[in-house]
This record gives structure tokens, sequence and C-alpha cells, in this order.
């Protein structure tokens, strides 16, 4: 049984109704706050954490609980999402975390997910001594080398308390260790971060063991961490379950990597060029952002500008997940930061295509040109791939992206020269876009489906960063 339970309500859990299901464990156990109060802890008496509750989070974006945890879950935005985390190895505290959330479930008349974990039993503990010492953050397991966390869930997404994990895992200097059953997949902000961080997705597997969801390497605990097994010729094993699945039944992703430069100014809106990219795109604005997973608020750029410049003068950067409509897959990740050159934008932009790729495929050009000359464009990166169409990463291989287009923007034109950027020598179709007083290029490469257009991206980056040595 998953170690997570989830109650989802239509009305707000309040204090009272917490505190019932709270006393899930009886009147011995004590209450601690942490993470600045958005979560309580359910300890005992000398102080180790059974249960974590998480402050309830009001989910208002269509969508989001089926994504995360499937269709078979009969809750739907608008509903209050609380989450009870019980702490891995310790026996019990998984029917406490259930019976945690189906108090409240039962009170204010929701469900739960999974819905077999819910029940009102009151599960005691010893009040001291008996009971395995934990890890902080909420860490299934702790070395010198590794933070390891165990998820039983279907999607592992970037919530709140996963990137506090994160956090302070980096402090710590160790490598993250994310723990699933074969089935689970990630999130297109969870593999984000992953692919940025010392971390590792171990998968559960009846033959080999475990293995390394994105690469396939075969993995064994070694020395306190997760190491790829070798090979006699010294490169990894690649575990039987990771190689290539069944066809994807023509689904696809289109990839979008977009950077922005604004002028620092105080009537700076941030979130235009995103907006952009999802109304050429799909005819609509994103649905909801936030600072984490579930999305539970309504898109607004003000909102998020706001967020953004609270942040900045913390001199901290922001980082953001934004959803847009069920019927329309599609989900991005934004980090703001000040920089020298002035507020930048970095956003990662997936869209999945269930049928025919050419609409989207033909509007990249008008995406191009709108951003360039409306919304700061510094460059944009844009990738057709086989792939889900709901946009997570299964534990097996997919076949990289291909490239199809590179957009720069006015700025890095100017900077190379505009003889210098129309005369790159490579098997690329070149457009010079908006005004000629102040024009960007559009380089297309194909449609996608040809591997040899990442050759024809490298010469012309080789081209563009020759620039010093030409001029």
């Amino acid at each position: 049984m998953t170690q997570d339970v989830i109650a989802l309500t239509p009305q707000m859990p309040d204090v009272k109704t917490l505190l019932a299901g709270l006393h899930a464990g009886g009147p011995d156990l004590r209450v601690n706050r942490a993470a600045g109060g958005a979560v309580a802890q359910l300890c005992t008496a000398d102080g180790q954490t059974l249960v974590s509750l998480e402050a309830p989070r009001f989910i208002q974006v269509p969508g989001e609980t089926t994504r995360l945890l499937g269709p078979t879950v009969p809750a739907e935005a608008p509903v209050w999402w609380t989450e009870a985390r019980a702490t891995s190895g310790v026996e019990g505290t998984g029917r406490l975390a259930g019976s945690i959330a189906g108090r409240l479930a039962t009170v204010l008349g929701g469900t739960t997910w999974p819905r077999e974990a819910a029940h009102t039993d009151v599960v005691t503990f010893p009040a001291t001594g008996d009971v395995t010492t934990t890890h902080p953050a909420g860490i299934d397991m702790l070395t010198d080398k590794a933070a390891v966390v165990i998820q039983d869930r279907p999607v592992v997404a970037a919530t709140t308390w996963l990137t506090d994990v994160i956090s302070a895992t980096l402090r710590s200097e160790r490598e993250l260790h994310i723990v699933t059953p074969p089935g689970t997949r990630l999130t297109l902000p969870t593999r984000t971060l992953l692919d940025r961080l010392p971390a590792r997705w171990v998968v559960r597997d009846a033959e080999c063991g475990y293995y390394d969801g994105l690469s396939g390497a075969v993995l064994r605990w070694h020395e306190g961490t997760f190491a790829p097994v070798t090979e006699a010729d010294g490169g990894p094993r690649i575990a039987d379950a990771f190689r290539p699945q069944s066809g994807t039944g023509g689904q696809q992703q289109l990839l979008l990597s977009i950077r922005t430069v604004h002028p620092a100014d105080e009537r700076l809106v941030l979130g235009g060029a995103l907006e952009c990219a999802w109304q050429v795109l799909t005819g609509a604005p994103p649905a909801g952002w936030s600072t984490a997973e579930p999305i539970n608020v309504p898109w607004s750029p003000r909102q998020l500008t706001e967020l953004a410049r609270a942040r900045a003068r913390q001199s901290a950067p922001s980082w953001l997940v934004v959803v847009g409509s069920p019927d329309r897959p599609a989900i991005a990740t934004v980090r703001v930061a000040r920089t020298d050159a002035g507020v930048e934008e970095h956003i990662t932009l997936a869209f999945g295509i269930a049928g025919d790729q050419a609409p989207l495929v033909n509007a990249l050009p008008e995406l191009a040109k709108s951003l360039a000359t409306r919304h700061n464009l510094a460059s944009m990166i844009t990738e057709l791939r086989a792939g889900r169409a709901d946009l997570t990463t299964p534990a097996h291989y997919e076949p990289p992206s291909v490239p199809l287009s590179l957009t720069l923007g006015p700025d890095a034109v100017a900077d190379l020269g505009l003889h210098h950027a129309r005369s790159a020598p490579i098997d690329a179709v070149l457009t010079q876009i908006g005004p000629s007083s102040r024009p960007a290029m559009y380089y297309a490469f194909g449609d996608g489906k040809d591997p040899a257009a990442w050759r024809s991206l490298q010469q012309l980056n080789e081209h563009l960063n020759d620039v010093g040595r030409t001029t």
C-alpha cells in the first residue's frame, strides 16, 4: 500500500476537521509544525515523525486530479487537495495516513486517493522508544552519498514536498534517488528538475532488481548509493524492461525552448511570451499556474509577475509550472531571473499531439514572428518527438527529439551582424522576420522526421559562434 494518501474534498478542511483527522493516532501523539507552518507533523512523544499533513491546496484548474492521479479519481476542480505522507519504514504509518485522510473525506463528503486506503479507525503507536529513527524533509533513507525517497503513485509530480526535498538534498551535497514501481511516470516538470540535478530515477524491476528510468542502466545498492552495473567492456548493462516498447499510436510531443530578455521596468508584466505561444498553437491561453504541482491557480500574468518581483527583491529566481486545458495537453516550466541583461524568462514548453501534428508545426513561423516583434525574444528552439500525448515520461526507452527550427531574436541578430546571420552554410531554410530595421532570423530544419537535422543545428551553432573570428 502506498505511504501517501490524498483527501479530495469539496470544502476546505477547517481547524476542527483537521484536528479530528490528526486524532486518528489517539491522544498520546503530539503535533509539530514544519515548513513555516505549511506542514503539520504527527509525532511520538519523543519527537519522531509518523505522518506529515500538508496544508490543503484549493485546486481551481480543471483536469489536475485526473492528470496526476488517473481517470478513476471522481473528484474534479474545484476541489481541496490535502496530502498525508507517512514515514516509510515504520510499520502502521501507512494506515495512520489512511485514517487521517479518510476522516477528512468522511466529514467533508469527499473521496481519497487511493480509495482503498481510506478508513476511520484509530491507529495507535508507542509513545516513545519503539519507532525507527526517521530522516528530515520526508526522506526515506539517508547515507553519506544519497538521499532516497520512495514514491508509490502513478505519476511523480513536482510537488511542494518534492521540491523541498530537492533543496534539502542539494544543500547536503548528496544525490537524490527517487524509487518507484515500474508503472510510474514522471511529469515534465519533474523530468526537467531531474535532468538538471545530481539525481536518479530508480525503478524497481522483478528481473534485474533496479534500473535507471531515464537511461535504462541496471542499478545495484553499493556503498550507500545506487550505482550502475557494468558489462565486461565497461559499458552499462541495460535492463530488458527499458527496451523500446510498442509504438505510441502516432502520439507526438512538440517541444519549445524559449528565452526572452526584458528591460527591468516597474511596468513589466511577465508571461506574455508563454501566453502568446499557447494562443498561437492552441487558440486559447494557459489554464493555470503555480510554483509546484498540482496546479491550483487560474492563469494570471499579473499574479505571476508579482510573485517573481517579490522573489527578485530577495535576490532569488522564480520557478513556475503552467498547464493548459485537459482537451489540449500542454505544460511548461518557467524560470524567471534578474541578470545583467535584464529580466530573463527561460521557458520549457511541451504540447501533446494525439493526431496530425501539421497544424501545430505549420504555426511555428507565425509564433516566431510574434515572439520576436512583441515579446523580446532572444532565442527559440523547437523540436518534435514520438512520445505520450499526456506529456509524461515512462520508465522505458523513447526516441530522441528532432529539431524543427531555431529562431534568433532581433538583439541576437544585431550582435551577430545581419550578413553573418544570413550566411550560414547549412541545409536549412532561412527566413528573415520582423521589420527590416530590426530583423530576426528563423532557420527551419525540416519536418522533424530526419535525425540529420541535429547535424544542421550543430553546424549552425558553430557558424554563429564563429562571429568573433570572422568580423
